[in-house]
């Protein structure tokens, strides 16, 4: 039996509700400020996992009660003893690798100091991840009529760890290509990277709007806690994968806009009966990409520090697709805001996209 665990943590104050609803009656940064001073803690065990190829796993969630505010105003080394003590406990329990979740991965130095102090190796999931967002948005194209090597992609959040590596992936598929994020001298250097090791032609911007406006293919990638994309931003016929958690992308391009294709990145199936002890938002038998890649390397028994730091390696994104593959992890079809989207859905949506005149999309 293969062992590893997980750390997850609240995306808004509002999460503690489940499992303690008092505390939808107080200001949420009073019930951030009091989770604060709790240590992390056993959250679910989770069994079931069997491999395509016979191996099994079994893991444990570890909650870390902290939220995105939190975290990010806290000072590094708060948040990596926190995160080192979610080791100790996950060590302790018999897990043999942990993977950092949502923002836990963004803190700092992206897992890289954790991992050093670790009595086990460490993985941000971000390989898998990226692997996934971009085989996504890909599929989802086609489904659009989207010919991929006639087609503007852009890639919002994209010098980071997640974005970088799915610009370099997307720039091997697409036409013409936008890197959209602040700090324009790691844009630039990533826009020249990408232009060396492709034919895509590349543009760079600070302007998520307009870049957005003229894409085929989104991806929003950023660690920002505020929406990005709003529903008159987006072209009628546009895919949009939204990776980051929270969502870059405003729930009213769902509700208002029936012309564009929105996902979520990176819902993946995990192989086996999957139980996971607890209801994290997710529909039974799946999680995110970034778990997944914690399974599959426990059932490769593969214990290292897979993915760490600023930079995800294309030879690591390869890699462990391979892996999830041969173990029996995909693509858990089309979703978004938890919620499945149906063959019939797509081909509405295709339709309408299609309808529509070149005036621009409807607001």
């Amino acid at each position: 039996m293969e062992r590893f665990a997980f750390v997850i943590h609240p995306l808004q104050a509002e999460d503690f509700a489940r499992k303690y609803p008092f505390t939808r009656a107080l200001p949420p940064r009073w019930v951030e400020a009091a989770f604060r001073r709790v240590p992390p803690l056993v959250v679910s065990h989770i069994t079931g996992i069997r491999s395509a190829v016979g191996t099994q796993a079994e893991g444990w969630f570890i909650g870390l009660p902290l939220t995105p505010r939190v975290l990010l105003a806290s000072d590094p080394e708060f948040v990596y003893r926190r995160l080192v003590r979610c080791a100790e406990i996950a060590h302790r329990l018999g897990a043999r690798i942990l993977g950092l979740g949502a923002f836990t991965k963004i803190v700092g130095d992206r897992g890289v100091t954790v991992a050093a102090r670790s009595p086990i190796p460490v993985t941000t999931g971000n390989s898998y991840t990226a692997a996934t967002a971009v085989e996504g948005a890909l599929v989802a194209a086609q489904r659009l009529d989207i010919v991929p090597s006639r087609a503007r992609a852009a890639v919002v959040g994209a010098t980071g760890a997640i974005g970088a590596a799915c610009a370099r992936l997307l720039a091997r598929q697409v036409g013409q290509l936008t890197l959209v994020a602040r700090g324009r001298e790691r844009l630039e250097q990533l826009a020249d990277q990408i232009r060396a090791e492709s034919a895509c032609s590349v543009e760079a911007t600070d302007r998520v709007r307009e870049a957005v406006r003229e894409a085929d293919i989104v991806l929003t990638v950023t660690s920002a806690t505020t929406v990005l994309v709003e529903p008159e931003d987006l072209k009628p016929g546009a895919v949009v994968c939204d990776v980051a958690r929270p969502r870059n992308v405003s729930r009213e391009v769902y509700a208002r806009r029936d012309d564009v294709l929105v996902l979520d990145g990176g819902v993946i199936q995990v192989p086996g009966d999957v139980d996971f002890g607890l209801d994290f938002g997710f529909p039974p038998g799946t999680c995110e990409a970034c778990m997944a890649e914690t399974m599959a390397l426990a059932l490769e028994g593969r214990y290292e520090s897979y993915t760490l730091g600023a930079d995800v390696r294309l030879d690591r994104v390869e890699e462990i697709a391979r892996i999830a593959r041969k173990h029996g992890f995909r693509l858990a079809g089309f979703r978004r805001f938890e919620r499945a989207i149906g063959d019939d859905e797509v081909e509405r949506i295709r339709k309408r996209a299609r309808g529509l005149s070149a005036a621009g999309p409807p607001v």
